[in-house]
């Protein structure tokens, strides 16, 4: 590998606080508007979750819009923190599937619980490297928030799938 390449590539495995801000703030506003269009189309089954989700997500999205508006954060977001491995998978979740007009409960299930272990994978990852300060602690809040909710999805998914709680 030449030096530039070497250069480029350090690059690439860098970001700052501002763009993953960005990018996780993006990731909540498109999940709850996702879960709300899912909303009339979903069975009576799971409805419910349906909503709870997109209600998650509205507070995620909440919590993020006001960490970016507090001033005494400014510094911090301009500082560069290496790109977690969960990084892409992440960034991937932005673009979202179409589950049709009328999709099964185990096409949603799978989706949601794919859907948080991402962000409870990529929350874990920034919550150990991004420095001490209101933004880790946003980061270790909804690792811990993303673990319950990919637990709950699991539990409800087995329920559903595996008793013959039907699809």
């Amino acid at each position: 590998m030449t030096e530039g390449t070497h250069g480029i590539e350090l690059l690439r495995e860098k970001t700052t606080l501002e763009e993953v801000l960005e990018v996780a703030t993006s990731f909540e506003e498109k999940a709850r508007d996702f879960y709300t269009a899912l909303i009339p189309k979903v069975s009576k089954r799971i409805r419910y979750l349906v909503e709870e989700l997109a209600e998650e997500e509205q507070a995620h999205y909440d919590l993020f819009s006001a960490l970016a508006q507090r001033g005494d954060i400014a510094e911090q977001v301009r500082q560069e923190i290496t790109r977690t491995a969960s990084d892409s998978k992440f960034s991937d979740c932005l673009h979202l599937p179409d589950l049709g007009e009328h999709p099964d409960d185990q096409a949603v299930l799978q989706y949601a619980m794919g859907r948080e272990h991402a962000a409870m994978s990529h929350y874990t990852e920034l919550a150990e490297t991004t420095p001490e300060g209101p933004i880790k602690d946003l980061f270790q809040y909804l690792a811990s928030e993303e673990t319950k909710h990919k637990l709950e999805l699991e539990k409800l998914y087995y329920e559903t799938v595996h008793r013959g709680g039907g699809v």
